[in-house]
């Protein structure tokens, strides 16, 4: 499996540090941040089926790294920046938040993943909570010729991923590979 699906589990395993203001999730400049709020202390809960085996991964952001990274419990790392959320390799999760926004990561000679947000504002559940301003993107990875894995990531206001789920795209027929669903989430106290 190339990278679409390691993105959903570096996503839940890292963080950004940014302040949050005090927008409202109706407000119309929504940027990237607004949906990877990460400050240090922040945490959440995940199930992971991945090929039928099921696993739960906690996370927490633990220290600013210099370049304006912050580290998790996992070594994993993440930071906001003016074009959106990113890792080392690639984004995440680009402005402008808007439907139809696209964007490419080029993450070795082999691998070139396409992004695209697919809606914005929908409304998003899991056992965490309900949300109703939820941006949904999605990724894909060709991986052989007639291989291509999607990575679709559901982003709640205020939260980070709820859902993501991965499957491979192969002689038209769609084969789950795995799923992430938010259990439970901290933010720090303030």
């Amino acid at each position: 499996m190339k990278f679409c699906f390691v993105v959903v589990l570096v996503l839940l395993l890292a963080g950004c540090a940014t302040s949050r203001s005090a927008r409202s999730s109706d407000d119309t400049r929504l940027s990237a941040r607004d949906f990877y709020p990460l400050d240090v202390g922040t945490s959440w809960s995940y199930e992971i089926n991945l090929l039928s085996e099921k696993r739960t991964v906690d996370i927490r952001i633990e220290r600013e790294s210099p370049g304006g990274f912050v580290v998790d419990s996992t070594g994993a790392q993440l930071k906001a920046d003016p074009y959106g959320i990113r890792d080392k390799k690639r984004y995440i999760l680009h402005n402008p938040i808007e439907t139809g926004t696209k964007w490419t990561n080029v993450v070795s000679v082999s691998s070139v993943e396409h992004y695209k947000i697919v809606a914005t504002g929908q409304p998003c559940d899991s056992p965490a909570g309900a949300w109703k301003n939820c941006v949904v993107v999605q990724c894909r990875n060709r991986v052989k010729k007639r291989e291509v894995l999607v990575n679709n990531m559901t982003f709640a206001f205020g939260v980070g991923i709820v859902r993501a789920s991965t499957f491979l795209e192969s002689n038209g027929k769609q084969i789950p590979q795995s799923t992430l669903t938010l259990t439970q989430f901290q933010a720090p106290s303030k």
